[in-house]
């Protein structure tokens, strides 16, 4: 593994970062790369547009989509009608929850104590769950911690697109588990099957293209020209200049993720099963907290509908998912029940948004907060100094007038100088 002070290959065969010179970083100037980016008026007018887009779909659920199935008086009346024993159930449960994403963390990134998981898992979901798009910003997030303790580039990669591959084959494995289990106390419906099917299909397909870039160097080389011809096709379309090198991005995947599938795959295929099943345990505990007995609604149909939902939210319309996972579930927990019921199945997802959803906020910031100001209580090794080690060695090149080969001025990472942006803010005007 490589140190977060060593920048990334440049050989082509690893992943491209823009690199920034000793002007830009003088002057606090953004760096320079071959990709073209947006203009800020249009990053603003993308951020503003997410945001409004973002407020009006929760607006819609929670002020006129969710009432129609049950009042939130009616709502907060079955939550007061729970008993210690399921509130108590509840919370350990969603504690669970929450750390068995840590566990996941250190299944793919063995150097990480559990402490430094949790902080990592923390705080990228704080800003996720506040931010529109804010995905992206968590990623950011969580690679300014990782570099600060010694994570490399390729590393950080790594761990991304293998957690993102797992975490895609386990929404596509739901629906299919799912639909086995109604099987056992009904038949589903020709929708359900259709998508479990479709499900089952893509999973495979994606599993067999992972194994065969795993196995075979041609295969992968293969994939990659052809992954490099579909970025050209969408890149003309979208105006703007296409990536390179996808091909030797993709073969240097391949290297490094051959290696760690064998040697901890079962591991991280374990604990993100663990993470998706243990938040849908939540969500039954919630529904039996309501008082819904199996009769009213099956665990078979609770997890159905989880598993649905879920892929619904695929895409980031709203942080978190926020309104249309709970309009989801609502939708297809409480269809055709009577008010009762339909009061009893919104306090239950209501309550289970509300457990899973918010506590990683106050948690997240309060581990930002550690992270910054006190990194000894998290990383004490001697040979890391937390933040303040990045920032002087970012200072220490701006400063240094050395001469690379090629009379080539001397550089340092993007990735880098974005964690240290994060870290301390934009750089004062000259």
């Amino acid at each position: 593994m490589r140190t977060s002070t060593e920048p990334p290959a440049a050989t082509g065969t690893g992943p491209e970062w823009p690199a920034a010179t000793e002007a830009d970083l003088r002057h606090g100037a953004p760096w320079r790369g071959k990709l073209v980016t947006a203009g800020p008026r249009s990053r603003r007018g993308r951020m503003v547009l997410r945001t409004a887009v973002s407020a009006a779909v929760v607006a819609a659920a929670f002020g006129f989509a969710l009432p129609h199935f049950a009042s939130y008086r009616s709502v907060w009346a079955s939550l007061q009608a729970m008993t210690w024993v399921y509130v108590l159930l509840v919370g350990v449960a969603a504690a669970a929850s929450l750390a068995s994403y840590w566990f996941g963390i250190c299944a793919l990134l063995p150097s990480l104590r559990l402490r430094e998981a949790a902080v990592v898992n923390l705080s990228s979901n704080a800003v996720a769950n506040t931010l529109p798009a804010g995905g992206a910003l968590g990623m950011g997030v969580s690679w300014a911690m990782l570099s600060s303790w010694g994570v490399s580039t390729g590393d950080y990669v790594l761990y991304t697109l293998v957690s993102g591959i797992w975490n895609v084959f386990g929404r596509l494995g739901l629906p299919v588990l799912a639909v086995l289990a109604l099987l056992t106390i009904t038949r589903p419906d020709a929708v359900l099957i259709t998508a479990a099917a479709v499900g089952l299909g893509l999973l495979v397909a994606a599993a067999a293209g992972l194994s065969l870039v795993l196995r075979s160097e041609r295969f992968a080389l293969r994939a990659g020209q052809v992954l490099q011809q579909a970025a050209a096709i969408a890149c003309r379309l979208a105006r703007r200049r296409a990536p390179s090198r996808i091909a030797g991005s993709l073969a240097d995947f391949r290297s490094r993720a051959a290696g760690l599938v064998a040697a901890r795959g079962w591991r991280i295929t374990v604990t993100t099963a663990a993470a998706h099943l243990i938040l849908w345990l939540v969500l039954l505990a919630c529904l039996r907290g309501t008082g819904l007995s199996q009769a009213q609604v099956p665990w078979q149909t609770s997890l159905a509908a989880y598993a649905f939902v879920r892929l619904l939210t695929v895409l980031p319309v709203t942080p978190g998912g926020l309104g249309i996972i709970e309009l989801g579930l609502v939708g297809v927990l409480a269809g055709g029940a009577g008010p009762r019921a339909s009061a009893q199945v919104t306090a239950a997802v209501l309550l289970w948004r509300a457990v899973t959803y918010l506590p990683p906020i106050p948690l997240g910031a309060a581990a930002f907060l550690v992270w910054r100001h006190a990194p000894a209580l998290l990383h004490p090794a001697p040979g890391s100094a937390g933040p303040a080690s990045l920032r002087r060695r970012v200072q220490q090149a701006a400063t240094t007038p050395s001469v690379q080969p090629h009379d080539q001025p001397q550089t340092v990472p993007a990735a880098d100088l974005a964690c240290e942006r994060i870290r301390t803010g934009p750089a004062p005007a000259a």
